[in-house]
């Protein structure tokens, strides 16, 4: 923990895992921010007790930088750094479907590199965190990452090839369940109830369905079957669900995630 790690780019993913690391015990005097607007610099200072610098102080000063920048600024924002990075660094990077061998190819050779996808409930220390190891990266590298990603939830390693899968699955997965919340409190409304009613009703579900799933150790087919009786309301729920073809659109849904993923991968932001 006492070596300096830097968050460049504060965006919702990089302060929460900037106020993540601070609850798990790494000192603000240990930690380094960069963000383009004043205005933000100061309120992170504020909030956090942590000294705001310039992505080249960051570079010089930090043994581990995490990369929380947007994709398509990924490829400017090396360049400013490679300069300043030498191959006893961890860099880390957060952005979606940049690959190590991208990273690695901008900075000094023998650089380290890990690639990590994170989700949005990193936010309330909920979230998955995806790692990868690039062609530099060593198990105790893997191990750095997962003691900072580990202060905002769960870590999984799974082979770099696999990561574009991941982002589609993980990565972009809580937009799904939150795409799923708001259809079924329309459908709430349309039954009859008010909406904060079939918000709350929804959400506690959800959350229940959740616990259930990890902690039962039950399959969900098992666990779905548990509620779903002969000739019951929950059959003809999920008859309706198959006759409009739900399971084949989420499939084809995770597919284009992950293509898009690629697409970004291969330098295409459009």
């Amino acid at each position: 923990m006492p070596q300096p790690v830097a968050v460049l780019g504060t965006g919702k993913i990089g302060e929460a895992l900037l106020s993540g690391m601070i609850r798990a015990g790494w000192a603000p005097a240990d930690l380094l921010v960069t963000t383009r607007r004043s205005e933000r610099a100061a309120e992170l200072r504020t909030r956090y007790g942590v000294d705001p610098v310039s992505n080249a102080e960051a570079a010089k000063q930090a043994d581990t930088l995490i990369l929380a920048v947007k994709p398509q600024d990924m490829g400017r924002l090396l360049e400013e750094l490679a300069p300043h990075i030498t191959p006893d660094r961890l860099v880390i990077s957060a952005a979606a479907g940049i690959t190590t061998s991208f990273i690695e190819e901008h900075l000094a050779e023998g650089t380290p590199v890990v690639r990590v996808m994170p989700n949005t409930p990193v936010l309330v220390d909920e979230g998955m965190s995806v790692i990868s190891a690039g062609s530099r990266a060593t198990a105790a590298h893997l191990t750095h990452a997962e003691e900072i990603f580990g202060a905002v939830g769960k870590t999984l390693r799974v082979p770099e090839t696999q990561q574009d899968a991941c982002t589609a699955l993980s990565g972009s997965g809580p937009a799904y369940f939150f795409y799923l919340v708001e259809a079924m409190t329309d459908a709430g409304i349309l039954l009859g109830l008010p909406r904060d009613k079939a918000h709350d009703l929804i959400v506690q579900a959800a959350i229940g369905a959740a616990v259930m799933l990890r902690d039962s150790g039950e399959h969900p087919v098992k666990l779905r079957e548990n509620v779903t009786s002969p000739a019951g309301t929950t059959i003809n729920a999920i008859r309706e669900l198959e006759n409009h073809g739900v399971r084949a659109a989420l499939i084809a849904a995770l597919e284009a995630a992950r293509d898009r993923s690629r697409e970004l991968a291969s330098g295409s932001t459009n």
